[in-house]
């Protein structure tokens, strides 16, 4: 009978203790498998390129939806063609897409990337090639877009584009150019656009 009391006893008290947490912990975003269905967190790929840039004593970078959206075109037509390719034939070259986008750019680099199935992955690849290298650590690069496309039929199941910019502080003048004023005998004015 002493036996009994103490198990119900026992069993009171484990069945009010909290149940454990057999929850996995959750993944980090930058793991999220694009080729399984996930998805590119943008601002996730901004802080990592931006700790990345920090960690080299540079500036961090803010997302632009001009530059997502060409990004996200640009994966989509090299995922469409299944070719890791910056210009593709019959579509806008690099310079006429950033244009397109509407982000005034002083100038602009892009990495394009196939076959890593994650962030983690792409970032790492682009970060152990010297010329990726080089454009996440460009320096005056204030704004970038990401985008990752998953086909499952294609040699690299996954097509990834990141655009990285610097914006135009002087941005471009709007209608014609400002009339000089007309010289004085002896002078020479010259107009610098």
């Amino acid at each position: 009978m002493i036996f009994l009391a103490s198990c119900g006893f026992m069993a009171a008290l484990v069945g009010g203790c909290p149940a454990a947490d057999n929850a996995p912990p959750s993944e980090p975003k930058f793991y999220a498998s694009v080729a399984k269905g996930g998805k590119v967190d943008p601002l996730t790929a901004q802080s990592m390129i931006s700790g990345y840039r920090r960690n080299n004593g540079l500036n961090p970078i803010e997302t632009d939806a001009g530059l997502m959206k060409i990004a996200e075109e640009h994966a989509r037509n090299m995922a469409a063609r299944g070719a890791v390719e910056h210009n593709l034939s019959g579509k806008k070259n690099f310079n006429e897409r950033v244009r397109a986008s509407g982000f005034d750019a002083k100038f602009a680099v892009e990495n394009v990337g196939g076959g890593y199935h994650t962030l983690a992955e792409a970032f790492s690849g682009w970060r152990d090639s010297p010329s990726h290298r080089e454009n996440m650590l460009r320096k005056g690069v204030t704004h970038m877009g990401i985008a990752a496309v998953h086909t499952p039929n294609s040699k690299y199941k996954v097509f990834w584009c990141l655009v990285l910019a610097a914006k135009d502080d002087q941005p471009k003048r709007q209608g014609p150019p400002p009339v000089a004023a007309k010289p004085k005998i002896g002078e020479t004015t010259m107009t610098i656009r």
